[in-house]
């Protein structure tokens, strides 16, 4: 489901982790005295009086001059403006207004997107003469908010759910939904205008999970693909690290929405932080995935091909079930070895296991296999069965459950990996008490 984007912005150290982590409920964003610590994780689900929606933290990005630090800020509110469906502007009440929140007030207001002003750090209620000054910000009504200790948080998340658009229904026209992401100029657009540029039924084009992008649904041999389009990163015409923020929404976006991720990898870049976040959170989803080592032809040197594929292999390992495939969308080599990847991959995603088959592997280990012992303590696993799909989960029923530690959810997949396949699609493994 494509839910609405809440942009957080505002200076360094103002608390717009903090009050992340207090609407989302989690401690997923990092909080440090230090300006500048939020990098990585920029997306937060949350919900509101049942209204879901996505939290973007613009955290800063580390720099060591002043100037520098105050472009960036405003770099990140001005992207904020072009991405979000509503952004929370964070300030300091006792600080109190600076020129840097000027600076980013007059970016904001130029946008038709809703501002909701946050005055954090009013930890007593009834002190609301903290705000009066930001008025002049002329955004509209300062909120107390205290993200450390929750007053006023409500208040505004009520105000906040109000202007957001419902999330968007997903069609079920019984597409494949395909989510084609990658870092900018790695290929994402030259390889889905071959994929549907081969295939010349093209159903429709649907509004997509970003503003300016164009859903492509193709038919091919009786089956629906929906290609869920992320192209457009480049529409502010700045590429940098800031920019990278809302790439990663975008990203975010279309795996929420999708069946199955191409990930897609420049081969003469390489491996990137990005490429991995992407590929993590795809896992975390519950996506199947395709990892396209585009412009292979380009690497002609043996050795760094190799070189990429050991770091494929390497800092991939997480989602080493999902297929590699080696190809270039300039010369159109190897592309349409995608679809029969698609259609593999979609299979196990939907696989359903008969649970004599599993239940058969399970008196084999229990036969051939090893176990885990603490304290006196034996685990036994009495029994499987297959408890979802979309991507496959199973049930086992145990006598300790709580012995089961990391070694043995691997040593279990990578057994049931070996007898089903299940290749290109990640596995839920649960482990219950046999009561």
């Amino acid at each position: 489901m494509n839910l609405p984007v809440v942009a957080v912005v505002g200076r360094p150290n103002v608390g717009k982790s903090t009050l992340i982590n207090r609407i989302a409920g989690r401690d997923d964003a990092i909080v440090h005295e230090q300006r500048g610590v939020t990098r990585d994780r920029s997306y937060h689900s949350a919900d509101w009086c049942g209204k879901h929606f996505m939290l973007v933290d613009t955290g800063g990005i580390e720099m060591s001059k002043d100037d520098a630090f105050q472009a960036s800020i405003r770099l990140q509110a001005e992207i904020a403006t072009h991405e979000a469906d509503a952004i929370i502007f964070i300030v300091d009440g006792k600080t109190g207004m600076t020129s840097d929140d000027e600076d980013i007030a007059k970016l904001l207001k130029r946008s038709d997107t809703p501002v909701f002003l946050a005055v954090n750090k009013v930890d007593t209620p009834g002190s609301e003469q903290e705000t009066y000054e930001f008025w002049n910000l002329g955004l509209g009504t300062p909120w107390p908010v205290s993200a450390t200790h929750g007053n006023g948080t409500g208040d505004l998340l009520d105000e906040i759910v109000k202007e957001l658009p419902d999330a968007e229904p997903e069609i079920d026209d019984g597409a494949i939904k395909v989510a084609v992401i990658g870092r900018p100029n790695a290929g994402k657009s030259s390889i889905t205008n071959r994929l549907v540029g081969f295939e010349r039924s093209i159903v429709s084009e649907v509004a997509g999970t970003t503003r300016d992008a164009i859903d492509t649904t193709v038919e091919r041999d009786g089956q629906l693909y929906r290609f869920i389009d992320t192209a457009g990163l480049r529409r502010l015409g700045i590429i940098n690290e800031d920019v990278e923020y809302y790439g990663f929404v975008r990203a975010m976006r279309a795996i929420d929405m999708c069946d199955v991720v191409l990930l897609i990898v420049d081969s003469q870049v390489g491996l990137t932080d990005q490429d991995q976040r992407i590929a993590n959170y795809a896992k975390e989803r519950g996506c199947a995935m395709v990892i396209i080592l585009n412009k292979w032809d380009l690497m002609d040197d043996e050795y760094e091909r190799n070189l990429l594929l050991d770091q494929i292999e390497d800092r991939m390992m997480f989602v080493g079930w999902a297929p590699v495939l080696r190809m270039s969308a300039l010369t159109g080599k190897n592309v349409q070895k995608i679809w029969k990847n698609i259609d593999e991959v979609y299979q196990n995603y939907c696989r359903e296991i008969p649970t004599s088959q599993l239940n058969k592997l399970l008196s084999e280990l229990r036969e051939f296999g090893h176990t885990v012992n603490k304290r006196g303590r034996t685990l036994r696993i009495n029994y499987v069965t297959q408890t979802s799909t979309r991507p496959p989960g199973f049930t086992f029923f145990a006598n300790h459950p709580d012995l089961v530690d990391d070694n043995f959810v691997r040593y279990i997949e990578n057994r049931m990996r070996e007898r089903f396949g299940l290749v290109g699609t990640p596995i839920l493994l649960r482990f219950k008490s046999k009561a």
